[in-house]
């Protein structure tokens, strides 16, 4: 099989093609370079600069590498954004997705893996896990265009036959080498190592929810982990599964937003309180994944823990911000 990865060479989209192909899997990439590094890539994998929303370029490529199945990752993903820029984002994820099965349709292909969130749970109600059949309840344009895309792909796959596999990832961090690491400032890790290089303290958003320590609970995946995640729906895929899955991907344990800011202290060496400040409106005190069926139907399980994903991603983060190590 060949394996075309939409958005490739983006964070999460080159430890997909590097686990995948590092598996023996073809892969080729097709990215259009907003986030993308091509350096990323190994140099073996072929990659295309182009947009989910060019068909014609989509079946050009599908059909000179003779793809059989495709992992779409590639999309907006900033939440803020996406509720200044609610247009531009049904366009690019809602929009490119559909001219992707479009030309995924006409040329055959069977096998479809859709990068999806756990942004399409909003805020979920008060339980200990979210699974899989929790209620979907978006509360921005970015979580909207992912809940509609999972509706998307399980209708075109009954449609045209397509067997499909839907991935909804929880808080994604770390890096499996310090240049993989992610370059943008939009999560909680990647935010308090800004300010820590800044010489601010870092800030938490309110202390009094009804958690153990009165901030919010969050579930932490791996990147790794996800990525071996992709290939083993892709290589259930490749193994003759039929018709549609949707999964969680998480780790099934908690971490507090204090205790992740206590961690990246230690790790960073830079122990400075956290700056305590109003909660934000929409905020869900806990979401941790049940990820019990991921493991049933993939034979996938995370192993990589909080601490590694804090000590790579500061790797990465000092990398690239060589002076962030010497305070």
């Amino acid at each position: 099989m060949t394996w075309m990865i939409t958005g490739g060479a983006g964070y999460i989209g080159a430890h997909v093609a590097r686990v995948m192909a590092g598996a023996g899997e073809d892969v080729v990439v097709l990215d259009d370079m907003s986030s993308g590094v091509p350096r990323r890539l190994p140099a073996d994998v072929p990659l295309i600069k182009g947009s989910a929303l060019d068909g014609d370029l989509l079946r050009r490529v599908l059909a000179e590498h003779d793809v059989t199945g495709v992992v779409h990752l590639a999309a907006r993903k900033q939440v803020g954004e996406s509720v200044e820029q609610p247009l531009r984002y049904y366009r690019e994820n809602v929009g490119g997705l559909t001219t992707l099965l479009e030309a995924v349709a006409e040329a055959g292909v069977r096998r479809f893996v859709f990068s999806s969130s756990a942004a399409v749970y909003g805020n979920p109600p008060d339980v200990d896990l979210v699974a899989e059949d929790t209620p979907c309840a978006p509360v921005s344009p970015y979580g909207e265009t992912k809940l509609a895309g999972e509706w998307l792909v399980r209708a075109a796959g009954r449609a045209h036959g397509i067997a499909t596999v839907c991935l909804r990832y929880f808080n994604v961090a770390g890096a499996a080498a310090p240049e993989l690491a992610d370059t943008g400032v939009f999560n909680v890790i990647p935010m308090v190592f800004d300010r820590l290089t800044r010489d601010e303290a870092p800030r938490v958003f309110g202390d009094t929810y009804p958690t153990a320590d009165g901030t919010c609970v969050r579930d932490y995946i791996h990147v790794s982990d996800l990525a071996e995640a992709h290939l083993a729906a892709a290589r259930r895929l490749a193994g003759g599964a039929e018709g549609d899955l949707t999964v969680n991907i998480g780790r099934g344990e908690g971490v507090s937003v204090r205790e992740l800011v206590d961690l990246i202290g230690e790790v960073s060496g830079d122990r400075r309180p956290a700056l305590v400040e109003s909660a934000r409106a929409g905020d869900a005190p806990r979401a941790v994944a049940d990820a019990r069926l991921a493991a049933e139907e993939l034979g996938w399980t995370a192993r990589r823990g909080v601490r590694e994903m804090v000590e790579s991603a500061w790797a990465g983060w000092c990398l690239h911000h060589p002076d962030a190590g010497r305070r």
